[in-house]
């Protein structure tokens, strides 16, 4: 493992009782980068970012986080870092500027550094609301906005966010990736986790876990061709198409692989010319057209698929 990372885990192992919700995770994040964490529900994400955060301790391996180890440093990690849950966290019955300041002072911050910090980050999300606002009063998407403002309220070099856009609007979605690329232009490390894919394309790298491993690492484009070697195809069918044309596609030797997507099917190819003249000849009302994978598409074949 290099020095000079923001973040570095080293064979990182969880457990509860005989159960291990991570098993030997191994990766680094630069400072400055917007890093991905993705997997299904269980896939030991959350776990490991608790211990990164020093909420939990390893069972084994090594951890550095902004050059401290938070099982034997944790208030220098806590410092660096800004955590922001799942769960909205903030005080619902309070105003905005009560929860900022409060949080503030958790921190240990004083006065002045409070205010100023409030007035920096409130313009730095474009914050048009009173502080005066009770948070229980705020749409859904500038209630994850100011849940950012108190992360990263005493000025951390790195931010995890666990699913920070969840359940918000899609406009809202976006103002707050706009966020997340400013905080990294401005030299935060960013850690985040989602579910949603067209975010994921946003990321510089991406993990993928599985049942507590480490699947896949690296950016969107190189885990697209790791995981397609092949052409794909999507696949449009026509009305009466005959009951067993799915089968029968899928037992072709030049066929890999048929997901449905939607209303669609993907299909993974190996030899394009070959499917094309199938298509013209067995399903010429079909429209078929090759296209290129998405995160959407890796992410099902790696994380859901069939060795999942």
């Amino acid at each position: 493992m290099n020095a000079g990372k923001a973040v570095t885990v080293k064979e990182l192992v969880v457990a509860f009782g005989d159960f291990k919700a991570v098993k030997g995770v191994s990766f680094e994040v630069s400072p400055g980068e917007i890093f991905g964490f993705l997997g299904a529900n269980g896939a030991g994400k959350t776990t490991t970012i608790r211990v990164l955060c020093g909420l939990i301790p390893p069972t084994a391996g090594s951890v550095k986080v902004a050059g401290a180890d938070p099982a034997t440093e944790p208030m220098e990690v806590k410092s660096r870092v800004g955590y922001m849950s799942q769960k909205f966290t903030l005080y619902r019955d309070m105003t905005i500027s009560e929860n900022l300041n409060f949080t503030g002072q958790l921190r240990k911050m004083d006065d002045d550094r409070i205010e100023s910090r409030i007035k920096e980050l409130i313009g730095f999300i474009e914050l048009d609301w009173p502080l005066t606002t009770m948070v229980c009063d705020l749409p859904g998407g500038v209630m994850q906005q100011v849940s950012l403002v108190a992360a990263t309220i005493h000025d951390p070099d790195i931010v995890f966010l666990d699913e920070p856009t969840a359940g918000v609007t899609p406009h809202a979605r976006s103002k707050f990736w706009d966020l997340i690329n400013k905080m990294s232009k401005a030299g935060k490390t960013v850690f985040v986790t989602t579910h949603y894919m067209d975010e994921a394309e946003q990321c510089g790298r991406v993990a993928l876990m599985r049942s507590g491993e480490l699947i896949a690492l690296g950016s969107p484009d190189e885990l697209k061709a790791q995981a397609f070697p092949e052409t794909i195809f999507e696949i449009t069918p026509a009305a009466g198409a005959p009951h067993d044309w799915q089968e029968k596609l899928r037992s072709q030797n030049f066929v890999n692989e048929l997901q449905i997507f939607g209303m669609r099917y993907h299909a993974m190819v190996k030899t394009p010319a070959a499917f094309e003249e199938y298509l013209k000849r067995e399903l010429p009302s079909f429209e078929g057209k090759r296209i290129k994978p998405s995160l959407e598409d890796v992410f099902i074949r790696m994380v859901e698929g069939k060795n999942r």
